[in-house]
């Protein structure tokens, strides 16, 4: 069977069932023929299920012969990131420690929510132990490589995801991002990510990194992500911090186009040096908005120093998580993941209330800066994909990854949605991307800004 089908969006797969010229049972087997195929270089998945994914292939095509499909996503295939419950499936976030490989015997907010929809799981992807780095490889699972060049990293934490969406190993990815993890893979494979806004959607059991932490899609298409990002707002009653209004509305609007808004362009954000090449694909990607009828001009947030009250609040969480992991079990644990941990437990609670109200006071800094400003507009990474099992560009293994992610965990310190454009690719062929960053709860504006720019740049698939 052709694997042509695999590589449609979730939007053109709905739209072939109404009219019936393919069925769920056609992709669902285009798509794992194509993981069965591409996955033992990519190494994006966990966990792989064809048999459950056929038998809810089958029930779909049923229901869409029938013309009466049921929920939104029905007969779309979908993947879970190995840090997410799921009912059916172990969660063993990367790591072979005991502690950590949980069959909770329910689902996750999200989790539950698109199988509400009937979409179609295929498996769970790959995550750097705890989802602890910026790239993806663990001690369970190994290293996962990118599309564009296998010598690469995907970038992480959600690189499984990342690199599943990519190759098109399913339509539709879950990653979830407490400091970068769903934007920084999806700039190195040139797909589109989108970190919601705080509370936009539910989660449960609760990250251990607190309200750093966020749940949201990795898709080809900016489409797909409005249209996922709609049911993974759906109220959950095990989340009480969720926003009331879910995301219903994420694709209204859509396509309204960018005309009079006003985006600020930061090159830098304050004088993080960039490689020269994204510089001048950010830059033109700039032009192109004005080009497009928006207000584009040079202007930088007043953010005050914030590197050490991520780690604090970072490294916190992972010293937490890892309370209750004895010598045995952190024998086999990643060292970098120990190191930030024992760092994290070394911190005051005073530390702790300090690197608190400095997230207070940069999300009331954006907040005043949205006054003035509708979106603003950077480098998504500093720097292209790097090589896959290292953990920086340095080549070591040090924790402290935020040092080469300067552009996205700020915005998981203010909370505002912000997403990872594609806008290009270096001379070596890996991709680029920008970040947009709305004001708080404004998801909707983020993603019509981003398909605007989407329409005169199309997502491009690594050949595989």
């Amino acid at each position: 069977m052709s694997e042509d089908l695999a590589q449609l969006s979730a939007g053109a797969l709905l739209k072939g069932y109404r009219e019936k010229r393919f069925s769920p049972v056609e992709v669902t087997q285009a798509t794992l023929n194509r993981i069965e195929r591409l996955d033992p270089a990519l190494n994006a998945f966990v966990l792989m299920d064809g048999e459950r994914a056929m038998a809810a292939a089958r029930k779909s095509e049923a229901r869409w012969q029938k013309g009466s499909p049921e929920g939104w996503l029905d007969g779309v295939t979908t993947t879970i990131k190995d840090l997410l419950y799921t009912r059916e499936w172990p969660t063993r976030r990367g790591s072979h420690s005991a502690m950590l490989a949980i069959d909770p015997g329910y689902d996750a907010p999200t989790v539950a929510h698109l199988r509400a929809q009937n979409a179609i799981f295929l498996g769970k992807t790959t995550t750097p132990e705890y989802g602890w780095k910026g790239v993806t490889d663990s001690p369970l699972t190994g290293i996962t490589r990118n599309p564009w060049n296998t010598e690469m990293t995907p970038g992480g934490s959600s690189g499984g995801a990342s690199a599943a969406a990519a190759a098109a190993m399913g339509a539709l990815h879950i990653g979830t991002d407490a400091g970068g993890s769903i934007r920084i893979p999806a700039a190195f494979t040139g797909t589109f990510g989108h970190k919601p806004s705080g509370g936009r959607v539910p989660a449960y059991p609760p990250a251990p990194y607190g309200p750093l932490a966020h749940v949201g899609p990795m898709t080809r298409t900016v489409g797909d992500a409005a249209l996922m990002l709609a049911v993974l707002s759906l109220p959950d009653p095990r989340d009480p911090d969720v926003t009331p209004d879910g995301g219903v509305g994420m694709a209204l609007g859509l396509e309204a186009g960018v005309k009079g808004l006003r985006i600020a362009y930061s090159r830098t954000l304050g004088g993080y040096p960039v490689d020269a090449e994204i510089a001048a694909a950010v830059e033109s990607a700039a032009r192109r908005y004005a080009e497009l009828g928006a207000i584009v001009e040079e202007a930088e947030p007043d953010l005050p120093p914030h590197k050490e009250g991520f780690n604090t609040l970072w490294c916190a969480g992972a010293g937490h998580a890892l309370r209750p992991a004895d010598e045995a079990m952190r024998a086999r644990m990643d060292s970098g993941l120990l190191e930030a941990a024992d760092h994290g437990a070394k911190l005051s609670l005073f530390e702790h209330m300090d690197a608190q109200k400095l997230r207070l006071e940069m999300a009331k800094t954006m907040g005043l800066f949205h006054e003035d400003w509708d979106l603003l507009l950077t480098p998504q990474m500093p720097i292209p994909a790097f090589a896959a099992g290292h953990t920086r560009p340095q080549q070591d293994g040090h924790w402290n990854w935020p040092e080469w992610t300067p552009f996205t965990y700020p915005f998981n310190m203010t909370r505002q949605p912000a997403a990872s454009v594609p806008c290009g690719f270096t001379v070596a062929g890996l991709p680029v991307a920008f970040q947009l960053v709305g004001p708080m709860h404004e998801d909707a504006l983020v993603l019509r800004a981003a398909r605007a720019y989407e329409v005169t740049q199309p997502f491009r698939m690594p050949r595989l």
